[in-house]
């Protein structure tokens, strides 16, 4: 992060991985989205393209779980593009679980006419093509996207995110009550998406809907940059 705070980043240089990405890849919708490139590490935030994803999903684990709905809301610094949103559901692989249906609402019936995720992954792709992916916890998106592929088409993916969470986690480091605070009661800081945009004063949305929590993440990432950092930031500095 730059103003002297220690970096998110990891060292991928991802405009390059692009390049080589594209020449490596059979699938021609993926080989598109490689082509349509990467800002590069000095880009001002402020100049960034950026798309929130959210995904729900019938567990947490990629490996033993799938994606049933996707929201993406393409935004800049200055403007979110709401005209610009999606949401799809989408047939999971493996079978929903009561307690994933709890949790985000979708249903057998939902889902019982919905396309394979393969059925619209050109849609989804030209939907992050050229953009920079901000999610809130990165080990949800990233990892059940590259697994749906593996998958479907026998290839992963590979983007660089913006965290919200992680960035939220860096800003309070000393998370855990002290004896002290716990004694008189304090609660612990809360680095989940609800707790977050409460800090900044943000209005509350229904949880657990992708297409709203997609929005959700978009605003957090543009009230974290305002109150913590600068449109001059360069995405290096935030990118994992």
């Amino acid at each position: 992060m730059s103003d002297g705070k220690a970096k998110l980043i990891d060292t991928v240089s991802w405009p390059e991985h692009y390049r080589e990405l594209a020449t490596q890849t059979k699938d021609p919708r993926l080989k598109a989205f490689y082509e349509a490139g990467c800002v590069a590490p000095e880009t001002a935030l402020n100049d960034v393209p950026f798309v929130a994803v959210d995904f729900e999903t019938t567990g947490l684990d990629p490996d033993k779980h799938s994606i049933v709905s996707i929201g993406v809301v393409p935004f800049t610094l200055g403007r979110v593009q709401l005209g610009g949103s999606r949401h799809w559901l989408v047939k999971p692989q493996l079978p929903l679980h009561q307690t994933s249906v709890t949790i985000h609402g979708i249903t057998h019936t939902d889902i019982d006419k919905a396309p394979d995720l393969d059925d619209v992954l050109d849609e989804i792709l030209k939907s992050l093509a050229g953009r920079i992916p901000v999610v809130h916890y990165r080990n949800i998106e990233r990892p059940f996207l590259n697994m749906a592929l593996k998958w479907r088409i026998g290839e992963e993916i590979r983007f660089p995110v913006m965290d919200t969470m992680a960035i939220e986690a860096y800003l309070h480091p000393n998370r855990k009550r002290s004896w002290w605070q716990k004694l008189k009661g304090q609660q612990p800081i809360s680095i989940r998406l609800a707790d977050s945009r409460l800090r900044y004063g943000l209005p509350h949305y229904p949880p657990h809907n992708a297409l709203v929590d997609a929005l959700a993440s978009a605003e957090l990432l543009m009230a974290q940059v305002q109150h913590h950092f600068s449109p001059e930031t360069p995405i290096r500095d935030l990118w994992l």
